[in-house]
């Protein structure tokens, strides 16, 4: 069993903590019980999740997250989704951008719809649990990652006391326009970290100029060793094509394949040993 310990302390960025918010992530794909079960061995007495189903046709069953919380921190975590069924969503021809009400800019108006319907009660639940001055985490793989990303905004845009210290996505796709990125990167520098592994096909979409990803990109090259600076254009794109030939008999299904959260938590295991 992977061992798993939260500094609660924690302020700022480390790879450590990153790992923890890894698995964090990978929790929110568990049932309550076991959300509850896990979040309570790590060191947090309180907890509660959220499911909120949608209504067809819109593509998604439901939206998923939940808050652990202790004294000293508050991890608020968002699920995911099947990459293919993510793909497919986002590369819909009618994938549309939407006005941000908290905010300046638009955003995917999927994304904004599937974060609607459980943020004000996450919302409130932040505003009676954070009593104390606890540190403040979201984080999220994939589709979660997009709704982490989206819910520090605005929770931070709703109510500035509840800027997030850090914001830890792992395979989210794009989200907003290149508006409303900047006007992100600017409130959350040094807060936000979002990882990449190698040629993961949901990190690619939607594609650009309409949507832009958010800066402080974490990428995993081909043999799963974490570049903490930003890779050089042409080194980048040679990486990628030795992640494209890794497998000779299955040529490209390593953009499904390194977007499964399994493969981003080996790559963390890989680095920190």
């Amino acid at each position: 069993m992977t061992t798993i310990s939260f500094d609660h302390a924690a302020t700022g960025y480390s790879l450590a903590h990153a790992r923890c918010l890894a698995y964090a992530a990978e929790l929110a794909y568990k049932d309550e019980q076991r959300v509850k079960a896990v979040a309570n061995s790590w060191g947090f007495d309180r907890v509660t999740s959220f499911r909120v189903p949608h209504v067809p046709p819109f593509p998604l069953v439901d939206t998923q997250a939940y808050i652990a919380a202790n004294d000293r921190m508050i991890i608020v975590a968002f699920r995911g989704t099947q990459p293919e069924e993510l793909r497919d969503w986002l590369s819909d021809a009618n994938t549309l951008l939407a006005p941000y009400a908290a905010g300046t800019g638009m955003i995917h108006s999927g994304f904004y719809r599937a974060l609607d319907v459980v943020h004000p009660a996450m919302l409130d639940m932040l505003e009676n649990w954070r009593t104390g001055g606890q540190s403040l985490w979201f984080t999220g793989h994939s589709l979660g990652g997009a709704l982490a990303m989206l819910a520090a905004t605005r929770t931070y845009f709703e109510d500035p006391s509840l800027l997030a210290d850090g914001v830890y996505t792992f395979g989210q796709p794009r989200t907003c326009c290149p508006v409303l990125a900047a006007a992100y990167d600017k409130a959350f520098r040094g807060r936000m970290f979002r990882f990449v592994n190698n040629n993961d096909v949901v990190a690619q979409l939607p594609p650009p100029p309409l949507f832009q990803h958010v800066a402080e990109e974490r990428y995993f090259d081909a043999k799963g060793k974490l570049r903490e600076k930003k890779t050089p254009l042409m080194a980048g794109l040679a990486d990628r094509l030795n992640g494209r030939a890794a497998d000779v008999l299955a040529p490209g299904a390593d953009g499904v394949r390194d977007h499964f959260i399994n493969a981003y938590l080996a790559n963390f295991d890989a680095n920190l040993r």
